[in-house]
């Protein structure tokens, strides 16, 4: 049986704020770190050896070429290389692909191997000051295995920005949106609450709000917005919107919109959920949680629109 056949529902775990991580390792050195990816952006594992690469030429350097895997022609992203990680000829012959589904974008990673499927629960994972310090930052967040390992959780979304930035959020999209909108006087006036924990997300998020020119301040994680909003009290009543969205470390998406809703002060507020996250259960589990909008991160810039439909 596959490593990633046995998972729970991602609804469930992320309703009880938890998530399920695929710990795998780029390569054979004992030193080399554990790296960790949510199980609900993976498909499978692959052995590298038994698919043809075919190589592209003018594109990015880590971009290593393209396989045939069921029909689909899959880029193959070099995910060591992008960690500063040179592999051996004979490692390159025993790594394996990872195929991954970012926003309905399949990608595949090379990996050394996958070594096992690990359940945390959100507030296991930590995003320590020290990985936010520069914008190239390659690491979100961390959390630790049974014996004591550090297991490292990585910006993908910056990887894909990086070597294929067509497949992410398109700003200069998102200014032609804005030429038919007309802003409502409680949007320019107000703030909108941004909780969302990639650094490259939270760029275009930034432009995306700056071209509208709406207020919005930005938190790195739903429990450092929970805690903002908390100490607003009755004033919360006055933010315009929030937009969350579901993995974040210290406190999931959801969670966040559970307790934003179990508030007199926040009940009312505007919910958008803006998440990789795609699958139909987890926007099905953001309506029913009282969601007022749910956008892929590839089409934030459709954001302002959506909010301007709801408020």
């Amino acid at each position: 049986m596959s490593l990633l056949d046995k998972v729970d529902a991602s609804t469930n775990l992320a309703k009880n704020n938890e998530l399920q991580l695929l710990v795998f390792r780029v390569s054979k050195s004992e030193e080399s770190a554990y790296y960790a990816i949510n199980v609900f952006k993976t498909r499978e594992v692959v052995e590298a050896k038994n698919h043809f690469l075919t190589q592209i030429p003018s594109s990015d350097a880590l971009l290593e070429g393209t396989i045939m895997l069921r029909n689909l022609q899959i880029p193959i992203l070099n995910l060591p290389a992008w960690l500063g990680i040179s592999l051996t000829q004979e490692e390159v012959k025993e790594s394996n692909i990872l195929i991954c589904d970012f926003n309905g974008v399949i990608i595949g990673l090379r990996i050394m191997s996958a070594f096992r499927v690990i359940k945390k629960n959100w507030n296991e994972m930590h995003a320590p000051d020290g990985y936010r310090l520069k914008d190239d930052g390659l690491v979100m967040n961390d959390t630790r295995l049974e014996d004591g390992s550090l297991c490292l959780i990585l910006d993908y979304e910056k990887f894909l920005s990086d070597v294929i930035p067509q497949a992410m959020v398109d700003v200069a999209e998102d200014s032609a949106n804005l030429i038919d909108i007309t802003i409502p006087q409680k949007l320019k006036e107000g703030t909108v609450l941004v909780a969302e924990d990639s650094k490259t997300a939270q760029r275009a998020l930034t432009q995306i709000f700056n071209n509208a020119n709406i207020t919005m301040h930005m938190f790195n994680n739903g429990k450092l917005l929970i805690d903002y909003v908390t100490s607003l009290g009755e004033n919360a009543a006055n933010i315009t919107a929030i937009v969350t969205d579901i993995e974040m470390p210290e406190m999931s998406g959801f969670t966040v919109l559970q307790k934003l809703k179990a508030s007199p002060y926040t009940k009312d507020i505007p919910v958008i959920v803006n998440s990789s996250m795609t699958g139909n259960n987890n926007k099905r589990e953001a309506e029913v949680l009282g969601a007022a909008g749910f956008i892929d991160k590839t089409k934030s810039h459709n954001i302002i629109p959506l909010i301007v439909s709801v408020i």
